[in-house]
Order: C-alpha cells, then structure tokens, then sequence
C-alpha cells in the first residue's frame, strides 16, 4: 500500500501517542501523512522522519480535505479537552464530502459511555456514535487504563514538591498502561486489524496497581518518601484545576479535571473493571512485553525527584 496513512493528533503531549505511531510507520516503510494546525519543533521533528505535513484543524471541515486525498488508512484521535464531537463531525463530513472510506482507527477511552459521570466520555462516546450512524468504516480502541504518562503530567509537582500522591481513586488497583503500548495498540489495528474481534474494543493494561502502591513504587524509585493522600473527586476535581490555572503544564486543563476526578470517584465507588489474563491479551496484540510503570518512573525520575 502506497498511499499515505492520515495521522491526526501526532503532536500531542500527553501521552503522545501519534508521534510514536508515526514513528513506528516509518520504521516499517510506511508512507505517513500528519494532520497538524501549525508549523512547530515537532512537525519538523515529524517531517525529518519523512513525514508529509498537512495544516488543517479538526475544528475545520474545508481544512480537512486535502489532508484525505488519496487516504485508505487514518488514525483519528484527540486531546483530554473539550470540543471531540464538532471534531469528529467534521471529520466524518470531509470523509463524506472526498467520497473515499478511509479505515479510521479511533483512539478512544474507557470511559467513553453515555451514562460516565465524566463530560468527556459521554462526548467521547456521542462521537464515536455519529462515526458509526454515518457509515464510517471505524475500529475503535476504548483503552481501559490510565495511562503511566498521567503521573508525571497531574502528579509530578506534589510529589517532588510535598511528597504526597494525590486522588481520588480511592484504594481500588487499576489497570496502567504507557502511552508508547496504547501508540502499538493503534498500530496493530491500523495494519492488523484481524487481531480485533469487534468493531468497538476495550484493551486493557499490563499491571494492576492502587495509588498507595505507586505511592511505595515511588518511595523505593526515589529513595525518598512518598505518601498517597486518597481525595473525594471534588476535592481531587479543585486542584487539577489549580494546577491548570498555575500553567506549568499546558497539557491541563478544566475539562481534563473534571474528567479524571469523575473517573477516580467511579473507580473508588465501584472498583475497576480488569483482570490477570488482561495483560498477556496487550501482550499478544503488541507482541511483545509491555513497558512497566517501575519502567517508566525510573526513564522519568527528574520529572519527580525533589
């Protein structure tokens, strides 16, 4: 296949999944095309990889256009922020109006359901809905875990500055998975989509862990002491958006707040839905072993150590 795989969201920060499936594509000969609204460092990091670089903004249907020229194949995702459904509507209106049926593989979220306490999965899930009753050919991956990357973006400035992990999970164990094993995620479906049984598919993570146990985690990682101070969602929801206010991190903000802490109150009512066999399934769809969370927090000891 010569034609060019669409990649939308390549520059995100978050876990930046996109730049690594843009990667992982070039890695395998693969012809890319990046979707992005401005020229920055990582377009060009992009471009050097042999990258196609297209401006165009999913808040604009016209900018859409040519990005889909000649496209088969399309990664489609977006931020933890407000604003998914007019993106995925104009999305699918550009994919309607080129008169071609890319098969888009949609990074999407666990909590992407119409009755999730969090805004952004009951928005996440009305796009994926309007994909659907359009008639976009679609693999969606709702990623039942929270990312390693989440650490160091909502905790890395209490636990380098106080020592303290703060959520509202309660002590329920959740699945964790690193942003660099769900980017495999999307490369498998882009390239190896028999290796999903359903049009609509929930990985999971490799590891089960609580936050008191990432809190010990971190004390032997660090040499230093951590202390998880479990947090009602409120009271959670209230310094995500302090931290956004404080701009430190630009990848933080309001409706991302909302979002985890409504995620952290669910999961600390009701536990997490997971189990053992979960990992040798991410295992066997990526094939290979995962990356760990001691893993990452030893690759990420500057972004915590005080």
């Amino acid at each position: 296949m010569t034609n060019p795989i669409l990649i939308m969201g390549a520059t995100g920060r978050h876990g930046n999944t996109g730049g690594y499936l843009v990667r992982r594509l070039r890695d395998q000969g693969r012809a890319v095309r990046v979707l992005a609204r401005t020229r920055s460092e990582r377009t060009e990091e992009l471009a050097e990889l042999g990258a196609e670089i297209v401006l165009g903004d999913l808040t604009d249907r016209r900018s859409l256009l040519p990005a889909l020229a000649d496209v088969d194949l399309a990664y489609f995702t977006y931020p933890i922020a407000a604003g998914v459904v007019p993106a995925a509507a104009n999305y699918t209106a550009a994919v309607r109006k080129v008169g071609r049926s890319p098969r888009t593989v949609v990074m999407s979220m666990g909590p992407a359901h119409p009755n999730h306490p969090s805004d952004l999965g009951r928005a996440q899930w009305l796009a994926e809905e309007m994909m659907q009753w359009a008639g976009l050919d679609v693999l969606i991956l709702r990623v039942t875990a929270v990312f390693h990357e989440n650490l160091r973006v909502l905790h890395a400035p209490t636990v380098r500055d106080r020592g303290i992990l703060r959520s509202s999970f309660g002590d329920n164990p959740v699945p964790w998975i690193s942003g660099r094993d769900a980017a495999e995620l999307g490369l498998v479906a882009l390239l190896h989509p028999e290796r999903f049984a359903d049009t609509v598919c929930y990985p999971s993570g490799n590891e089960m862990f609580s936050y008191a146990d990432i809190a010990d985690l971190m004390t032997e990682t660090l040499q230093t002491p951590v202390r998880y101070e479990p947090v009602d969602a409120a009271q959670w929801r209230a310094d995500l958006i302090d931290l956004a206010a404080d701009g430190a991190d630009p990848v933080v903000n309001v409706e991302m707040a909302q979002h985890i802490s409504s995620v952290g109150g669910m999961v600390a009512a009701r536990g997490a839905v997971a189990s053992a066999e979960q990992a040798d399934d991410l295992r066997r769809l990526i094939g290979r072993d995962p990356l760990t969370l001691r893993e990452f927090l030893a690759d990420n000891l500057a972004a915590f150590a005080s």
